[in-house]
Formats: C-alpha cells, structure tokens, sequence
C-alpha cells in the first residue's frame, strides 16, 4: 500500500502585533485580530497612548475577548521617551504590563551604543529580572546599517544575539534579510532559545526594514515555519508586517488575512503513514 500524509498542526499561537495596522491605532487591531481569526496580540508600545495605558489595553482584551500575548517593549528611536528615557524602567514597565495583561513574553532590542552604562549591564540584568519573574524577555536580532561599503553596528553589544548568553531569543524574518543573514541557519542555531517568531518577509534592500506580508519576499517563511512545526515549536508567532502602504482598508485587511492564511497553511507538521 502506498504512503498518505498526516498533517498535525502544532499548538503554537499565531497572533497580530498592533504594529500591523499603522496608521491605525492599537484599538483597530484588537479589532481586525478579532475578526480575521488570529489567536491574540502582540502590543507594539509605541506613540499611539493606547498602546501605553494598560488599564485601556486590559477592557481592549476583555471587549474583544481576544488574549494579549505578549508585549514590545519600546526600544526603537522614535519610542526614546515612551515610558520615561531610562531602558531599564521601560523594562520593568513592559514586565509589569505582561503581568498584569496575561502575557507570557516581552520582546526587547539590544542596546543602543550610546546606550553605554545599559549596555554594560544588559546580560547581567535581563538575567537578574529573569529570576523574578515568569514572563519571558526574548531578545531580538536585528541588523548592522551600511554607507558606502562601510558597516556600521548601532547596537551593544551586537545587532545578533546569536552568540551571546541570551536563553531567549525572537527571531525577525524582515531582519534576517536586512542583515543578509541565513534565517535558517539561524533557527537551527538557535535550537530551543528560539522563543518567539515575528514573521514577516524582505527582499534584503540596504537599511530597509520592509516588513512584508510573508511569502512576498526572498526569506524561507514557508520552509522555517514547516521546520518548527515538525520540531514542536510551541513559542509564539506573530505577524508583524508593513501595511501603511494600504491604498484603502479594505487592502490591509487583505494583507492582515492573506497573512495570518500563510502562517496557518505553512505552520503543519507532516509525517507519511501507510
């Protein structure tokens, strides 16, 4: 007799970080995650005051009926003064907003440079907030900047958090291909730190973060979402893609399925049986 495919789809949560959706707010995509079927949110905590309130992000949760799964915390030059300038106490903010929300992970980027006396500290002290707590902070990779044929890295102690003493890590699909990394090589490094997936997709243009809907550009979205599955990854996927570029909201809406509709279709685990 011949051999059919079974196909198990993993217990993995896919959610949509609200950053999904600019130039709407944190509201509409409790919204749009409600209706297009994703499991839950990830709060990008950003300029948008929602995104900052917890007590407003706590009634968002229970009016959609729709978990908030984990929390960014605002680590990007444009949030410099969201939550106070010291990125320790936005740490502390973010850990407290997961605890309070139900949320399980909270996602940080490495310091900035200039960042000296964080930087310094930043193994040391994610490891001592680890100890007292359960939410898990899952560090970012993210990309060196090029000029000229010159690379220059904006983050300490580097833009990878492959080969430093991080338990945790989140791996960014948009990132790989900025940095021209091996997003598969990445993974498998990785192993179990590998904690929480945004998937998105690029094609590798010099310094720009792109964001795309999966499958619409050149990184293995398909075959590393295949691969997690089929190795139980049961960390947290989340969408985050580019739609300000959204003629009308109708088309980001179909962005925000034609994306969730990938994960889902790719995030299976096959295995023949006669």
């Amino acid at each position: 007799m011949g051999r059919s495919e079974v196909v198990r789809v993993p217990n993995a949560k896919i959610a949509l970080s609200t950053a999904s959706v600019y130039p709407e707010r944190t509201p509409d995509a409790f919204e749009l995650a409600a209706r297009l079927g994703y499991d839950g949110v990830e709060i990008m905590v950003g300029q948008d005051p929602v995104s900052q309130d917890v007590d407003v992000l706590q009634r968002l949760r229970d009016h959609y009926e729709l978990p908030i799964l984990a929390i960014h915390a605002p680590c990007l030059l444009v949030t410099q003064r969201v939550w106070g300038k010291d990125p320790w106490l936005k740490l502390r903010k973010a850990q407290a907003a997961a605890e309070r929300l139900g949320a399980g992970t909270v996602v940080v980027h490495p310091p900035f440079r200039w960042q000296r006396d964080y930087a310094r500290d930043f193994e040391i002290g994610l490891a001592r907030m680890r100890d007292e707590t359960d939410v898990v902070f899952a560090v970012e990779n993210m990309f060196p900047l090029r000029a000229r044929g010159n690379e220059v890295v904006p983050y300490s102690p580097d833009w990878n958090p492959l080969d430093y003493d991080f338990p945790d890590v989140t791996l960014d699909l948009s990132h790989t291909a900025v940095s021209g990394s091996d997003a598969m090589e990445m993974a498998t490094k990785l192993g179990d730190r590998l904690a929480h997936l945004h998937l998105a997709d690029g094609i590798g243009t010099t310094n720009k973060d792109e964001h795309l809907v999966p499958g619409r550009g050149n990184q293995p979205c398909a075959p590393l979402l295949e691969r997690l599955a089929n190795a139980g990854y049961g960390g947290l996927i989340v969408l985050e893609i580019n739609t300000r570029r959204a003629a009308t909201r109708s088309e980001r809406i179909d962005d925000l399925a034609e994306a969730l509709a990938f994960a889902r279709l790719n995030f299976a685990a096959s295995s023949a049986r006669k």
